[in-house]
C-alpha cells in the first residue's frame, strides 16, 4: 500500500490531482478539524457503506493518526479497491507538517 506524509498529499494535490479523500474518523473528530472534500464514513460503517465509493477511484484514507486510516486502507484493498494511498501521521501530522493554524485534538 501507498502511503503519503501531509506534505506529499498536500503537494500532490496542489498539482491537480484529484483522490477521494476518505476520512474515517468519527464525526465529532471531523467537526473539529478536516481536510477540505473529504468524505466521512466513519471506520465502524465502512463495511456496509462501501457502495458508495468508487472502487477505480484513487483513494487517499485519512484519520487522526494514520493507524486507523491504515487499518482502513489494507481493508479496502481487500475488498478489491485498487489505487489505497494511507495519510501517514493523519491529521495530527497535518497540522504540524501543512497547516498549523488546524486546530489539534
Amino acid at each position: 500500500m501507498r502511503q503519503f506524509r501531509p506534505a506529499e498529499l498536500a503537494a500532490y494535490l496542489a498539482a491537480g490531482h484529484t483522490p477521494v479523500l476518505l476520512d474515517v474518523r468519527e464525526p465529532w473528530e471531523a467537526g473539529i478539524c478536516r481536510l477540505p472534500g473529504s468524505v466521512l464514513i466513519p471506520m465502524r460503517d465502512l463495511p456496509a457503506r462501501l457502495a458508495e465509493l468508487n472502487k477505480d477511484a484513487e483513494t487517499v484514507v485519512i484519520c487522526h493518526h494514520g493507524v486507523r486510516s491504515y487499518h482502513a486502507a489494507r481493508y479496502l484493498e481487500t475488498a478489491g479497491f485498487s489505487a489505497v494511498i494511507n495519510l501517514a501521521g493523519g491529521m495530527a501530522a497535518w497540522s504540524d507538517e501543512v497547516d498549523p493554524a488546524m486546530p489539534r485534538y
